[in-house]
């Protein structure tokens, strides 16, 4: 779906799939989010209804199913399933340019009705009037770009583990040691916060020491996403914290925290904006319930991520590959005249993914993050980080990784550690 050229609604697309007529059960989604009675009630006019009802604009049959067997829905035996792609517009005067509303709106009581047997949240378009009230991201991929010094490859990565028990100053150590290595981006894990054994304070300050410190020796600040994933007034102190000490990105845990915390954060918040998605698989695993990636992706982009979490190929979770393709592209597309936010390639990554990666969305505008992939090269961190770059840059130019091996030592190594754990 393109972006709506009717800016006084929200158009959204939907699998369903019912025992019913699709038409007849579209016409019932809409009617939800309408008035949401089936009988008329006092003070429901005809003029009422059709100014603030939702409107059905598409309805294209997918063809049949063999029954499910979901709770509640309502199947006759015997019955087989109709699947179809609907659309649906919701006028904007029902809710303004109210997020939350906006989300109960095209993702709320839907999921509740007994009619279908699935239903899947597609695609979403968004009227101008949203651009005007959100900003979206701050800096996106030319903005993170800037910062961290990288033009024309990917931003290479890692995220600091043990995930919980490392100390302050055990983090701060594993930081100098990633940073004079060369690498360009370090994050938390999505379990470190504000715990009792590394208050972020704490963590803050050994870290930007590490980076200082490193800085003055290779002439790069590499960038590092603090979690601050908090209470909404906790994330900002958080935040003056990390802005205090020098640091350059803060990260949240995107479905935790919710869509208003995110959005109020772009408020204030000036440094790039971190979002690990971790929470995702209960929202889209089942692909006849949930959201979509594309769908998902544009409430966060709206709210003012700049970088979002997609996956990575062969990787470590249920992901099928072309799903994370897609995810990649829907980041890079632009939306309401821009929004674009920087893909996060991550899970169970190293250099060997890199040739199906660029070969398949023919784009360096990634950060590419590996953890063991990195950190257990047999040369150390150092020469783990030089491996992957050199897997890039040999995705790009078109060379097998085994015959640009052959004059690059880190790479050959690397090809012999992980080669047979993808």
């Amino acid at each position: 779906m393109t972006d709506s050229v009717d800016n006084d609604r929200v158009r959204a697309t939907y699998l369903i799939e019912t025992a019913q007529d699709p038409a007849k059960a579209a016409e019932v989604l809409a009617g939800e989010q309408s008035s949401g009675t089936f009988v008329a009630v006092p003070g429901e006019t005809a003029e009422l209804r059709e100014r603030f009802r939702a409107r059905v604009e598409s309805v294209e049959s997918l063809g049949q199913l063999p029954a499910p067997s979901l709770p509640g829905a309502v199947i006759p035996e015997g019955a087989t399933i109709q699947q179809a792609r609907v659309v649906v517009s919701f006028s904007l005067e029902n809710m303004g340019t109210n997020l939350p509303t906006l989300f109960s709106t095209v993702a709320g009581n839907l999921f509740e009705l007994r009619e279908f047997s699935g239903l899947r949240l597609l695609d979403v378009d968004f009227p101008q009037a949203f651009a005007e009230a959100y900003p979206g991201p701050a800096y996106g991929i030319t903005g993170t770009r800037e910062l961290c010094g990288v033009t024309d490859r990917p931003i290479i990565g890692t995220i600091v583990k043990p995930s919980v028990g490392l100390s302050p100053e055990q983090t701060g150590d594993l930081v100098s040691d990633l940073a004079l290595a060369g690498i360009d981006f370090i994050k938390d894990d999505e379990l470190m916060a504000d715990p009792p054994h590394s208050p972020l304070h704490r963590r803050v300050e050994a870290v930007m020491s590490a980076i200082d410190a490193a800085a003055q020796k290779t002439g790069r600040r590499v960038m590092f996403a603090f979690n601050i994933s908090d209470d909404i007034e906790a994330m900002r102190r958080h935040y003056d914290c990390v802005r205090k000490a020098g640091g350059s990105c803060v990260m949240v845990s995107l479905n935790s925290v919710g869509l208003p915390a995110l959005a109020h954060l772009r408020t204030y918040c000036d440094l790039p904006i971190h979002g690990h998605r971790n929470g995702w698989g209960m929202w889209t695993r089942c692909q006849a319930l949930g959201i979509a990636f594309t769908a998902y992706q544009k409430f966060q982009r709206l709210a003012g991520v700049d970088h979002i979490h997609v996956n990575g190929l062969a990787n470590k979770f249920w992901e099928p590959d072309d799903s994370v393709v897609q995810s990649i592209r829907d980041c890079l597309t632009p939306m309401l005249g821009g929004y674009v936010a920087m893909p996060v390639i991550s899970s169970g990554q190293w250099g060997g993914q890199a040739p199906e990666t660029y070969a398949r969305t023919q784009t360096v505008d990634l950060i590419y993050l590996a953890g063991g992939g990195m950190m257990a090269h047999p040369g150390g961190p150092a020469a783990g980080c030089l491996a992957i770059r050199q897997a890039w840059e040999a995705a790009v130019a078109g060379i097998p990784l085994d015959v640009f091996a052959k004059d690059h030592d880190e790479l050959a190594q690397s090809l012999t550690t992980f080669v047979s754990r993808t």
